[in-house]
């Protein structure tokens, strides 16, 4: 799973701030490493250099693999609440997705099991109803 860090201008973009987000979307998200290619964060401060409530703001967009990309945003009054609301957020809506793909295979296999197993079923009985009809012919 590759990951990038944005920052817009009033955010100071170092390697010490990108290591730090990536290293917190790695030990949260890393039961999903396997099915994302990767992982885009952007941070922003949406009132520049004023102070302002909530004004912090991360979007993070994940790329499952053979799926449409997720994206999810938390606003928050640092920089750190922002980050960590966000990555729960997309830690709930990768949970809900793969849960979703999970299910969908699970019927589709006890579908295939139930046509299999009619399958016999008939089979037998077909058996059973030759063998009547020879002993009755007999």
């Amino acid at each position: 799973m590759q990951i990038q860090v944005h920052s817009d201008n009033h955010i100071e973009g170092s390697a010490r701030l990108a290591e730090w987000v990536s290293e917190s979307v790695t030990s949260k998200l890393d039961r999903f490493e396997e099915d994302l290619t990767r992982v885009v964060v952007h941070l922003n401060d949406e009132n520049g250099i004023k102070a302002g409530a909530n004004d912090k703001r991360c979007q993070i967009e994940a790329r499952p693999k053979g799926l449409q990309p997720i994206s999810v945003t938390h606003k928050a009054e640092s920089l750190e609440f922002a980050v960590e609301g966000a990555i729960e957020k997309l830690s709930h809506a990768l949970s809900h997705q793969f849960g979703k793909q999970r299910n969908k295979r699970g019927q589709t296999d006890q579908f295939a099991g139930a046509i299999g197993s009619s399958d016999t079923q008939d089979a037998l009985l077909e058996a059973d109803f030759l063998a009547d009809e020879q002993l009755r012919s007999a």
